[in-house]
């Protein structure tokens, strides 16, 4: 229990070794506390729960999990993890039937490489659209509108590589 026993001086009767605190005390408790809390509050925002990708490897295609979207296009996720240097980065691997796309347009913080491998889709960034056949690369940089569209004959296949720490958070 706390209570004041002087206009300066609260005393508690029932915390170990903190008989009387001064106002001038936590006053100068209070930057400390701050720091206490910012440093918490980072420590949430970094990525712990995903695992480190520290080591090289290999991912054989055939041993991707696939899964099947009610569009008809397939999916088959490759890696999930933060880098040493602290970046965190996801891929996965998307096989698009003619006409269809993966989701509407959209954007988020994360930034977006597509690398195209099969097919011809249809890159849309900021309402500009434009071709993209194999070997071709799109970018979608963080926080602009952008979409995907298979506008070819035969299914596209691509690949995507997400950078940034909010993909962390989901």
């Amino acid at each position: 229990m706390l209570f004041y026993s002087s206009p300066n001086t609260i005393q508690s009767t029932n915390i170990p070794g903190m008989s009387e605190i001064t106002r001038r005390d936590i006053c100068l408790s209070l930057p400390a506390l701050s720091l206490l809390g910012s440093a918490f509050a980072q420590a949430q925002d970094k990525p712990s729960a995903l695992p480190t990708l520290n080591h090289s490897r290999t991912f054989s295609y055939d041993q991707l999990p696939a899964h099947q979207a009610p569009s008809g296009s397939t999916g088959r996720p490759v890696l999930r993890g933060t880098l040493p240097t602290g970046e965190v980065i996801e891929m996965h691997e998307t096989t698009l039937l003619p006409g269809q796309m993966p989701h509407p347009p959209h954007k988020h913080e994360h930034s977006e490489f597509m690398l195209i491998r099969e097919g011809t889709v249809e890159f849309t960034a900021n309402g500009k659209p434009e071709q993209v056949g194999p070997g071709g690369i799109c970018f979608a940089a963080s926080n602009e509108m952008h979409g995907l569209k298979n506008v070819g004959t035969i299914p596209a296949n691509y690949f995507v590589i997400a950078i940034g720490n909010e993909l962390a958070k989901s």
